[in-house]
């Protein structure tokens, strides 16, 4: 299947799971996201979870499907249409060559992953495609998507089927069956993150850790894929302190001089010297990730135990789901 980028949007690159085993070279994971949203499209199309799909963030996007081939979209709804017609999110749908899809208007949400049967065929670097944007490896040419860019997949492993152009009446063909979409927040919702309490926690003063579990932070323009930067009550330490960098995580908590928090993401970097308040546990940071500039959010404290039960409730879920699919694509 092959593709042509018609309006880049915002920001619309490639992505994988992301870039490990790299960290102590300095090189950060990239990756996507949200990772659930982009495995379960990878499912949908009967590619493995770790194929490379599009990541593209807000609207404005739009391609053309150069080939008949199958694609799904999740993650946020970003009003995915094909002419005048609404595409349907979490199922795989069948799509005509000629056809333009285009991402028009964000409803929830704030990343929509697009896969297409076979996964994007871009080329490995240090085992990933996935696409590191400050250092321009990765993905398509290390940057993001350009007007014109033409994109390609691998022949597809398990949807090598075609569907009779004659029987589709419409836009395009889609099965009544989906997927039961994943957390993604509504604009302007008030969103309960789950976390535990950081290795620097103790170090902070007894109001700042109240605070950081009690009061709304509102997630700042500025933030990116490197970064959630937060605005809510200051935080400070009970006694000013200098820290020696360590590694950090993927929903890692820092608190810089300015005292408002710093959720790292996908984009993080691979040590940090600032005291960390907290660690998002990562059942939660599918819904972080699809927070709008201006959403809010509460942090719940919980146990390392209790996350580590939600993570493996919700792996043993995605399982299931990941089972249907695999039964639902035989049937389509």
């Amino acid at each position: 299947m092959r593709l042509t980028v018609l309006k880049p949007g915002l920001l619309v690159t490639v992505q994988d799971l992301g870039r490990f085993g790299y960290g102590k070279y300095g090189v950060i994971t990239s990756g996507a996201m949200d990772k659930e949203s982009h495995r379960i499209a990878n499912w949908l199309v009967g590619n493995p979870e770790e194929a490379a799909a599009l990541e593209i963030t807000w609207s404005g996007f739009s391609l053309r499907m150069e080939e008949d081939g199958w694609i799904a979209v999740t993650g946020g709804d970003l009003s995915p249409r094909i002419g005048d017609t609404p595409v349907p999110m979490w199922r795989p749908v069948y799509v005509r060559r000629d056809s333009v899809l285009t991402f028009q208007q964000v409803r929830s949400g704030c990343r929509a992953y697009l896969a297409v049967s076979g996964g994007l065929n871009v080329p490995k670097v240090m085992d990933s495609r996935s696409t590191y944007l400050r250092a321009g490896i990765g993905g398509w040419e290390g940057r993001p998507l350009h007007a014109g860019d033409r994109l390609s997949a691998y022949p597809s492993r398990l949807l090598n089927r075609s569907v009779d152009r004659s029987t589709i009446t419409g836009a395009f063909y889609a099965p009544r069956w989906s997927v039961l979409p994943g957390k993604i927040p509504a604009s302007g919702q008030e969103v309960t993150v789950r976390a535990m309490p950081g290795r620097q926690y103790e170090d902070f003063d007894e109001v700042s850790r109240h605070a950081f579990f009690h009061q709304p932070f509102k997630i700042r323009p500025e933030s990116d894929r490197m970064g959630y930067r937060l605005a809510g009550p200051d935080l400070g330490l009970t006694l000013p302190k200098e820290y020696v960098s360590e590694a950090v995580a993927l929903g890692t908590v820092q608190v810089p001089a300015d005292g408002q928090p710093i959720i790292l993401m996908a984009d993080r970097q691979t040590l940090g010297g600032y005291p960390k308040i907290a660690q998002i546990a990562s059942v939660d940071i599918p819904l972080t990730t699809q927070l709008q500039p201006g959403g809010t959010l509460r942090f719940k404290e919980i146990t390392l135990r209790e996350a580590e039960c939600l993570r493996d409730e919700r792996e043993r879920e995605l399982s299931i789901i990941r089972a249907m699919i695999q039964r639902k694509i035989e049937e389509v």
